[in-house]
């Protein structure tokens, strides 16, 4: 992975977008989908995987774990272990960037045999994981970390079934808890949201063929003995698709189509709210795809008026409130996010990260302790200089800012977008006008 102070990349001005986009699979599925194979009985084949540098780190840690798991272009095929056919490996399990191979596979290694030890980069050092260990260790689990944070240690052994009520909606601590479910002695391990939260790890649970119980805001799982193999095509990851929708929307004489997109309503929070701004949105040729709705997206140049997000929608559209910032900024009006305190413990401090990012620009934003407060203005920004803080959401809309703005944006960090996705930059530039 590239360091913070490196990757410095120019963004000129762009004077319009058009054509046509197929982004990287899905990376939340995608990951579930290697997690899930390694555990099945037999072979499982994902075609359109999500090829990043966090879905290639939760390979490498399946192979240390006794698993053939290979990354083929957009081809990933897994060799399943069985249910309890891991095995601890003598070195610490390198989880990279990815909060979300740690946070997840920490559920299934709780139920194994043997002693586990899960380390990661700088960034996923700094991440709290108390959250995902509480109720693990509800369940019986042995687990330790440090003050809260990585190095985590896993001393594999029996689990029973609980009934957890999550303090913060979170998907990942959800479904941590759902795959260790899976290994309990009965069942079943139920979980209940506060608010509803991405429902990928359900539905590729019924896939698999797990006894599996779920409603927006509540989920419950049964141990089972086996799990049958993987073969589906992975949906265009939306929060890739995201970037494209916003700078669509607001770059004058553009229209980009985006093929192919996962429209899981759990997901697609940010849709509803460009919606709301007046955005001129097209969602067409919707299909089902491996159990989870699929569709293409058209969006053209719209004049905007600012929002509100609140606590019950942040759940939809954590990943793109980063984005929904430069949006903000470029709308008529003022708009405020609250109630995103998850922010504060994603690859970066988002609410700080982005607020820098924005003002390096000349947007007028303010931050909260639970969000931050947008005065847009429909006009170019300046342009400027931004700093990722190692966060790929970061670069991605200092991608966008330069495309948008009157002089230019210069990105350092701009490498960090290959952790979700590689190629990012030149698909943006096939698409000027």
């Amino acid at each position: 992975m590239p360091s913070r102070t490196d990757s410095l990349r120019r963004i000129e001005p762009a004077h319009g977008l058009e054509g046509d986009v197929a982004v990287p699979g899905d990376k939340s599925i995608s990951h579930r989908s290697l997690l899930l194979g390694a555990l099945a009985d037999g072979r499982s084949e994902i075609k359109r995987f999500g090829s990043s540098a966090d879905t290639t780190s939760t390979a490498s840690v399946l192979r240390q774990l006794g698993v053939d798991a290979r990354i083929d272009g957009d081809l990933a095929t897994v060799d399943g272990v069985g249910v309890r056919g891991l095995k601890a490996p003598a070195e610490a399990l390198d989880c990279g960037n990815a909060g979300t191979l740690l946070r997840l596979i920490s559920g299934l290694l709780a139920g194994q045999d043997g002693s586990f030890e899960l380390i990661g980069d700088e960034s996923l050092s700094g991440r709290p994981v108390e959250r995902v260990a509480t109720p693990l260790r509800e369940m019986g689990a042995r687990i330790a970390s440090t003050d809260g944070y990585p190095p985590v240690r896993i001393e594999g052994g029996s689990l029973h079934p609980i009934s957890y009520e999550l303090p913060v909606a979170s998907a990942q601590v959800k479904s941590s808890v759902l795959l260790a479910g899976l290994l309990a002695e009965e069942g079943p391990t139920e979980v209940r949201e506060p608010r509803p939260t991405r429902d990928h790890t359900e539905r590729m649970l019924a896939a698999a063929g797990a006894r599996i119980s779920y409603s927006p805001g509540r989920a419950s799982v049964w141990p089972v003995k086996t799990l049958r193999p993987l073969s589906f095509d992975v949906p265009g990851d939306f929060s890739s698709a995201a970037p494209f929708l916003a700078v669509g929307v607001l770059m004058s004489g553009s229209r980009i189509r985006v093929h192919g997109v996962g429209v899981n309503p759990t997901r697609t929070g940010f849709l509803s709210v460009l919606e709301r701004m007046g955005a001129r949105i097209s969602v067409f040729n919707r299909r089902t795809v491996a159990g989870e709705p699929v569709a293409d997206i058209e969006v053209s140049s719209s004049e905007l008026t600012a929002t509100s997000i609140g606590a019950s929608e942040v759940p939809l559209l954590i990943d793109e409130l980063p984005l929904f910032a430069l949006v903000a900024a470029l709308s008529h009006g003022e708009s405020t996010v609250w109630g995103a305190e998850e922010l504060r413990v994603k690859e970066s401090d988002r609410i700080s990260s982005t607020t820098r990012a924005l003002r390096a620009i000349g947007v007028r934003i303010e931050e909260r302790p639970d969000g931050f407060r947008v005065r847009g203005v429909p006009t170019r920004p300046g342009g400027g200089h931004i700093e990722t803080a190692g966060d790929h959401r970061i670069a991605m809309i200092g991608a966008l800012a330069g495309l948008l703005s009157r002089d230019g944006v210069q990105i350092e960090g701009a490498d960090w977008v290959e952790v979700s996705y590689p190629g990012f930059f030149d698909v943006l530039d096939s698409l000027r006008i």
